[in-house]
């Protein structure tokens, strides 16, 4: 059995723990308060310590804005032999200004300055919490330079009803994740306002080659974009009407104000405050990112629908 700790037991880290437990793992859930309710085969634990030295794999599930401190807390029980996977759609906003230039930090590059561990990993894809926990058939996407992160993984997590696909493009598939997670508060919004098939593929292939365009600017392989971790996430929020960006989007659509639209998702979405930061990022670095600037409008209300839609006709190509 290959023992895996969960630190962060919301939603997706009880989801992430089941899919464990499911495929034959020892898991070990963290809990802060000790409220979560355990899945199936898991054990619930408040102790950070006997969570983290009890498995060689360590998955962080905690939202991006309390990363830096839940790694700095489980990094005093780690040593080289573990290997930290993360599970955050998000980065660590704009946490240092260096001559007015907004940086954006991956969850990886704070778990490898707050703990010993250096073999690194992330994981993305379209999978959904609701799908982890019931069993259904899904994929995910696992990206580390380390192909026996890659491979504690796929043996922690596979199953017949999860497939994991590896790539060595951690940066890649961080900035992927962070990104499709922005973008599917479009899709939502679109699909909201019955906009044409044909026209909601067109934001869909737009919105993956300008977040292949940031991708690479900020170090990653903008080839990732084109698979599971971009493409494939993307397409998936067509049908993933339960999606919580994709229920913030729609209800933004639906006429909600922003701070009830984010309330309607039921759960934090990390994209509200990413959004704004990538544009700030991108203007500094002279990326063109034009369909995140007008979903930066959309969150503050400055924009309209007939405004969003006349954007989308005449953007360059």
């Amino acid at each position: 059995m290959t023992a895996v700790a969960v630190i962060g037991a919301g939603t997706w880290g009880v989801a992430l723990a089941s899919a464990a437990a499911r495929a034959g793992s020892e898991v070990r859930l963290f809990s802060r308060r000790g409220e979560a309710k355990a899945p199936s085969g898991v054990t619930l634990t408040k102790d950070l310590g006997e969570a983290a030295r009890g498995a060689r794999l360590v998955v962080l599930t905690v939202p991006s804005d309390v990363a830096a401190e839940v790694a700095r807390a489980v990094g005093d029980h780690l040593d080289g032999r573990h290997l930290v996977v993360h599970g955050v759609r998000g980065l660590a906003g704009a946490s240092r200004i260096a001559n007015g230039d907004p940086e954006l930090v991956t969850i990886g590059d704070i778990v490898r300055r707050e703990t010993p561990a250096r073999r690194i990993g992330a994981l993305g894809g379209p999978a959904l919490t609701e799908d982890l926990l019931a069993g259904k058939p899904g994929v995910l996407v696992c990206g580390s330079a380390y192909d026996e992160v890659n491979e504690a993984v796929e043996t922690a997590f596979g199953s017949r009803t999860l497939r994991l696909y590896p790539t060595s493009d951690l940066r890649g598939l961080e900035w992927a994740s962070a990104l499709v997670g922005c973008l599917a508060v479009g899709i939502g919004y679109a699909q909201a306002l019955d906009l044409s098939p044909g026209l909601v593929a067109a934001v869909i292939s737009r919105s993956v080659a300008e977040a292949s365009r940031i991708a690479a600017a900020a170090g990653g392989d903008e080839r990732t974009l084109l698979g599971l971790a971009g493409y494939g996430d993307l397409l998936a929020c067509i049908a993933q009407k339960e999606r919580p960006e994709v229920k913030v989007g729609a209800a933004l659509a639906r006429g909600a104000p922003l701070k009830a639209a984010v309330a309607s998702a039921g759960l934090r979405v990390e994209a509200v405050e990413l959004i704004p930061r990538i544009v700030a990022w991108t203007d500094a670095r002279r990326v063109r990112a034009p369909i995140f600037a007008s979903l930066a409008r959309l969150l503050r209300g400055e924009t309209t629908t007939e405004k969003l839609v006349d954007d989308l006709m005449t953007l360059d190509r």
